[in-house]
């Protein structure tokens, strides 16, 4: 743990060269320290968001999560820009990975930055994340249960079944699901194991028993202390494996 970090709101280049917010915290020091790209889940670039940054940049981590919600609603209120977002369908796919590229090139410019950079996301952020580590040149992804990978989005929504990406994995993927989500199921995320599996990707699955969606999110009832324990700590593990000097 360190002792102390920094945190501001700055401007990243995202998806065809737009300019968009993005919160950023470092730890202190010279480093050299990794990178990871911290996707927001649904309801928006939100305090949860900048909270997870923190406690990356508190475990020695340069951590970024841009606003995704920002072209439809700038300025807006968490809230607001997701609800905007939502109404026109979600964030396309390739937008999301212009955006991430743009963050995981940000972090890798810095001059503290080891030049490995992670992915995670949760909620539709896990799904995201999967995308990006099939998108784009990254050290490590992990996936907190991510809906549509498997599975038919609802009608009206930009997202679509990715699983026939899972061929262009090309990092190591962490996979944290609770056995009481219905998006995705248990059955879906059987479906992606036994795809990865097939395709012979690197990657762990860890399902949790009593858990549902936003297992991590302590603002909600959804929130289970022991799951949420025992992922962060796989997410360290996993992290320091692969992201590390």
């Amino acid at each position: 743990m360190y002792a102390g970090l920094s945190a501001d709101e700055i401007r990243i280049t995202g998806h065809d060269g737009d300019e968009i917010p993005a919160y950023l915290a470092q730890p202190n020091g010279e480093g050299p320290f990794p990178g990871v790209v911290v996707i927001h889940h649904m309801p928006g670039w939100d305090e949860p968001t900048t909270e997870i940054a923190n406690r990356f940049a508190a475990h020695g981590y340069l951590a970024i999560a841009p606003n995704l919600h920002h072209r439809d609603a700038p300025g807006a209120a968490p809230d607001d820009a997701a609800a905007a977002s939502r109404a026109a369908g979600g964030v396309p796919d390739d937008r999301l990975v212009g955006d991430a590229a743009g963050a995981v090139a940000f972090l890798r410019a810095l001059p503290e930055c080891n030049g490995k950079v992670g992915v995670i996301g949760y909620c539709s952020g896990g799904r995201q994340a999967f995308l990006v580590g099939c998108s784009l040149n990254v050290d490590a992804a992990v996936d907190c249960y991510g809906a549509f990978v498997v599975g038919q989005p609802p009608e009206g929504m930009n997202m679509r079944p990715i699983l026939h990406l899972a061929e262009n994995l090309q990092c190591p993927l962490l996979g944290l699901f609770g056995l009481d989500d219905q998006f995705p199921s248990p059955e879906q995320v059987d479906e992606l194991e036994a795809e990865l599996k097939r395709l012979g990707k690197s990657y762990e699955f860890h399902r949790y028993e009593g858990a549902g969606h936003a297992f991590f999110n302590t603002g909600r009832d959804s929130y289970r202390a022991g799951a949420a324990a025992d992922g962060w700590q796989r997410i360290f593990t996993f992290f320091g494996r692969n992201l590390a000097s």
